[in-house]
């Protein structure tokens, strides 16, 4: 049986129905960036005439292998720049659009990984729901002199232009869209913010775990761009010989410098260039770069316990190996590592009589609030200064896997934002059963109430206010959901002056 039929101005695809949802997949929003275009802006797609087929993913940006269960990418190629569309009716009813950016280091993901399934949330809210695949690591993150550069932003901003000419065949608003993203994805939308060519293609933004911090500067991108031509063999003068270079040897290079890190920084991650983004984003949000868009930030209480399952050395870590451990970690992002022993004490203080004080926990605490809560706060003091929708959330639900000792790490709101808590080994790491149900539900209606209005509250949450520096209104997602002021406030406030 034939499925739906959309006419899009670069030609008709035929996608599938799947329950109250149509689903279009594999679209695509781009030119294979392939040969002479490795390295290059994307360029419109070429039309196609009859029917195209849109019933399976494009293939996923070329990565290595992920160390998480449950995030394989699946088949991979360069010639990766496809979306997903999923959509209540095909039928010019201008529903909000959530447009999703993946997470992955900015090294791996895929917008068509089960997790990311927009067929609930479309179904649930009236809405359509957009995945996309982007250029990942090297070949999309690689800054030196005579290749374009940030093409892997660049790419969300060609599928952002996709959506904006072409929603509206498939039920959607383009008037309407809500960027929303997870780590690197996060911190794409937080980057998005700051582009030019971006302003006008969204008017909402959730940035969930992942901030407007995790750019480079031109000379530290250029520093990372000579280690990977170093791995190659290349000279620091031979970028244009990276176009040659097979797919499996860039990858492997681009493993060999993953470690790279430059001021605390993802090794492949998006550059103040100059000219595709122009300044900071922090510093261009707290400028107004963003004064029309609505912005929703959050984290989860316990990131960094995924990165860190099964290390037991980390269970046995003394005094001295926390205070090292510290002071490196501040020495990366290029902060004072005096501070090291004033930090400790005071999360050490905070948490005194309220969660445990061991070396791991407290370590755990410190890199979750300076890698993600911290600068998410940030985010929001930056951008409340000039828009006044703007709102902060804590996710705080314990994952029940490896007996409870994941605590709210990474990406365990995922499933709940996305109802997916079906997707594979989901009901081990988010857990199952009515309350789960029940957190899913309120997580899914706020951010679709967002999407529709810019503002995320909806008659099954506490009262959420917006953010401001005074008060802090922070909505808590947990089995009961609450608002709090300033939550965790002593620890906070003791990164400033800091970072």
């Amino acid at each position: 049986m034939a499925g739906p039929i959309v006419e899009t101005q670069y030609g008709r695809v035929e996608g599938e129905a799947r329950g109250a949802h149509l689903r279009f997949r594999g679209i695509p929003f781009a030119t294979p960036p392939v040969g002479e275009l490795r390295f290059r802006a994307p360029r419109e797609p070429q039309p196609w005439t009859g029917v195209r087929q849109t019933v399976e993913y494009g293939r996923s940006a070329p990565q290595n292998a992920s160390a998480l269960p449950g995030m394989e990418s699946g088949p991979q190629s360069e010639d990766c720049l496809y979306l997903n569309v999923y959509t209540p009716r095909a039928d010019g009813g201008k529903r909000p659009v959530l447009f999703w950016i993946h997470g992955g280091g900015f090294t791996g993901g895929s917008g068509a990984q089960a997790l990311y399934d927009g067929g609930r949330l479309a179904e649930r809210g009236d809405v359509v729901v957009v995945t996309i695949n982007y250029r990942l690591g090297a070949l999309g993150y690689t800054h030196l002199p005579g290749l374009d550069a940030n093409v892997g932003q660049q790419d969300q901003i060609a599928a952002l232009r996709w959506t904006r000419d072409n929603i509206a065949a498939f039920g959607g608003d383009p008037a309407q869209v809500t960027i929303f993203g997870e780590s690197a994805g996060g911190m794409a939308v937080a980057t998005l913010l700051a582009m030019p060519a971006a302003r006008g293609l969204f008017r909402a933004a959730i940035a969930q775990s992942g901030a407007a911090h995790h750019v480079h500067t031109r000379a530290s991108a250029e520093r990372v761009g000579r280690s990977l031509l170093e791995a190659l063999g290349l000279g620091p003068q031979e970028a244009d010989k990276l176009r040659a270079v097979p797919v499996p040897a860039l990858l492997a290079a681009q493993a060999s410098v993953l470690g790279d890190a430059v001021g605390g920084k993802l090794t492949f991650a998006p550059a103040v260039d100059g000219d595709a983004l122009p300044r900071q984003p922090l510093e261009a949000v707290r400028e107004g770069a963003s004064r029309d868009v609505a912005l929703l930030v959050g984290a989860n209480r316990d990131e960094t316990k995924l990165f860190r399952m099964g290390m037991a050395a980390h269970a046995e870590l003394d005094a001295a190996g926390l205070a090292k451990r510290v002071r490196s970690s501040l020495r990366a992002y290029g902060a004072d590592e005096s501070h090291a022993e004033r930090l400790i004490e005071s999360y050490r203080a905070a948490r005194n009589g309220r969660a445990s004080t061991e070396n791991g926990e407290l370590l755990d605490a410190l890199d979750s609030d300076r890698m993600f809560r911290v600068p998410g706060i940030r985010l929001s003091e930056a951008h409340g200064h000039q828009q006044p929708r703007t709102w902060q959330y804590f996710f705080t639900w314990c994952s029940p896997a490896r007996r409870g000792t994941l605590g709210a790490c990474h990406a365990l709101e995922l499933p709940f934002v996305f109802g997916t808590l079906d997707a594979p080994t989901m009901d081990r790491f988010a857990g199952k059963g009515p309350a789960v149900e029940a957190l899913a539900g309120q997580m899914m209606d706020a951010w679709i109430a967002f999407a529709r209005g810019g503002d995320p509250s909806h008659a099954g949450l506490p009262a959420w206010p917006a953010y401001d520096g005074a008060r802090r209104a922070t909505l808590v997602f947990d089995r009961e959901c609450a608002l709090e002021h300033a939550p965790l406030d002593a620890e906070r406030a003791a990164w400033d002056g800091v970072i």
